[in-house]
């Protein structure tokens, strides 16, 4: 199974202090790896470097063979990298459905085509009967879902996660699993997910990255990470959610 995304030895400063130090990992084609560490870990500015809120001071990002990083997150987005956001923004005062049609806009420009694309997301998601409810009076899992979706609309190759299962119930927590899962099993969506909840990571990476201070200190099958001595000590035993 080939690369579709390839991080390389990537680093970030701010104003002296390393966030992020020569970090590197790869996503397989139909593949999701999930990235984990404690609070601070550099994981969210990694996410900021794929898609284009940063320049890496060093480092490359390849999709598919192409550099991407440096490139406005515009033009990362067109280019196929969907991305959520760990604190969920949604335009409170359009309803649902508006709110996933600004992402569909970006990649069709005919209204009606972009209503019906939004509008297949959202029953994928299970928020149809939502779709005209303002979001600003959705609840906590819904606004979590329709980060997704709005992230979804654009149409991505892969998908970048960033702790969208935080603050919800297991049993809601198994629901977002069941809709990524299969998101990639039908679709082939790639996914690349942050998140703490070890429910979550467990039952859906292949591959598990941990990053401690800006620096990768484990990578692997998610069985074995998980008992890496130094994934348990400045992790696992302290702050994760089982």
């Amino acid at each position: 199974m080939s690369d579709l995304l390839v991080v390389d030895g990537i680093s970030k400063s701010f104003r002296g202090l390393r966030a992020v130090s020569r970090a590197s990992l790869t996503v397989p084609k139909g593949g999701i790896v999930g990235l984990i560490g404690p609070n601070g870990a550099g994981k969210t500015t990694c996410f900021n470097m794929i898609a284009g809120v940063y320049k890496p001071d060093e480092g490359s990002v390849t999709l598919d063979g192409r550099r991407i990083d440096g490139l406005r997150p515009d033009l990362i987005c067109h280019a196929g990298v969907g991305r959520t956001f760990q604190i969920v923004k949604p335009f409170k005062e359009l309803t649902a459905l508006d709110n996933v049609m600004v992402g569909a806009l970006h990649t069709e420009s005919d209204t009606r085509r972009a209503k019906r694309e939004a509008e297949a997301v959202l029953d994928r998601l299970g928020m149809l009967e939502k779709r005209n409810q303002p979001a600003g009076q959705l609840t906590l899992p819904e606004r979590k879902r329709l980060e997704v979706a709005r992230a979804l609309a654009t149409k991505p190759r892969i998908l970048l996660l960033d702790e969208v299962m935080a603050g919800l119930r297991p049993t809601e927590t198994d629901q977002m699993v069941a809709v990524f899962r299969d998101l990639n099993q039908r679709e082939g969506l790639t996914i690349l997910l942050i998140e703490h909840v070890m429910r979550a990571v467990m039952a859906l990476s292949q591959q598990v990255v941990v990053l401690h201070h800006g620096e990768v200190i484990a990578r692997g099958d998610p069985q074995a990470v998980v008992r890496d001595p130094a994934v348990l000590e400045c992790y696992l035993g302290e702050e994760a959610e089982i």
